[in-house]
């Protein structure tokens, strides 16, 4: 299952979008875009991917996504058999950083905003949310324009406002090229999340960000404090995990699915990043 880059320019025509989610099963697509998303799980359980995070879901959950963090909410092998009469059920908000113009967020009075929006690249569960802002978020279809608006304003700041979160992805895990702008940034992401499980090289994704390798690599390591090849194997290990998770592939096939061409490099990476080998990790997931 490869990542996939969703277009979601038909949004365009208003600030955010709501939508209310029921199916047998949630998508099967390991995706991202440049819209933050805000999903409250009514009914549902499985397995939830959020960059390198890869978690346990149920019902009542509410998770917050970064721009561009790769994520996919996975459900259990029993909602996809063909006499299952289970239902995915939840709400999901899309919305863009300057979904109110470019400044707004940048007020005093909406601070604490402004840091949640920062801290969801990371990707945010909210533990013990109180049930009013879960109510509201499930009411946001039932109001007119305006109030939607003022609503959902309501919802982010009781959100911000919430002690009790728990950060997913690790740090930096997507942040790669926040610093370079325009057209140039979507291409270098999309390139990066499309060529991660293939060969790919320093050379090549610097000349997508049209950089030379030289300034790219400095620029690379002083925005995630990491160098590319590392940025690379974090990602390439997180996919991995997704597979082994998954439980249709051998390891074998799952350190060439991931980008690897030497099952010697992948475990040793793999056990450097998550401490675990990968027999190790399928082990214990299988066991939770």
């Amino acid at each position: 299952m490869k990542l996939q880059f969703l277009d979601r320019s038909s949004l365009r025509d208003n600030s955010f979008s709501a939508k209310h989610n029921y199916y047998p099963y949630f998508l099967r697509l390991w995706h991202f875009h440049p819209e933050l998303e805000l999903v409250y799980i009514l009914k549902s359980e499985g397995t939830r991917f959020i960059g390198d995070s890869i978690e346990r879901f149920r019902e009542e959950e509410v998770v917050l996504i970064g721009a561009n963090l790769p994520h996919m909410w996975l459900n259990d092998e029993q909602y996809f058999g063909e006499s299952s009469d289970l239902i995915a059920e939840g709400y999901s908000v899309h919305f863009r950083r300057d979904f109110l113009g470019n400044e707004f967020l940048n007020a005093p009075e909406l601070k604490a905003i402004n840091n949640l929006v920062d801290t969801a690249q990371q990707g945010i569960k909210f533990v013990d949310l109180d049930i009013s802002i879960k109510n509201e978020i499930g009411l946001l279809l039932d109001k007119d324009p305006f109030e939607r608006m003022i609503s959902f304003i309501n919802i982010l700041n009781g959100l911000a406002k919430h002690e009790n979160k728990i950060l997913l992805a690790s740090k930096g895990y997507l942040n790669t090229l926040k610093g370079l702008k325009g057209q140039g940034m979507d291409k270098t992401y999309e390139f990066i999340f499309k060529n991660f499980n293939k060969s790919i090289t320093l050379n090549e994704v610097a000349e997508v960000a049209s950089m030379n390798p030289s300034a790219f690599s400095r620029f690379f390591k002083k925005v995630n404090r990491k160098t590319f090849k590392e940025y690379l194997n974090e990602l390439r290990v997180g996919y991995a995990c997704k597979l082994i998770s998954e439980d249709k592939y051998n390891i074998t096939r799952i350190c060439f699915e991931s980008g690897y061409n030497n099952i010697s490099n992948f475990n040793r990476q793999f056990k450097r990043i998550t401490g675990m080998s990968p027999s190790q990790y399928r082990k214990k997931h299988i066991q939770a």
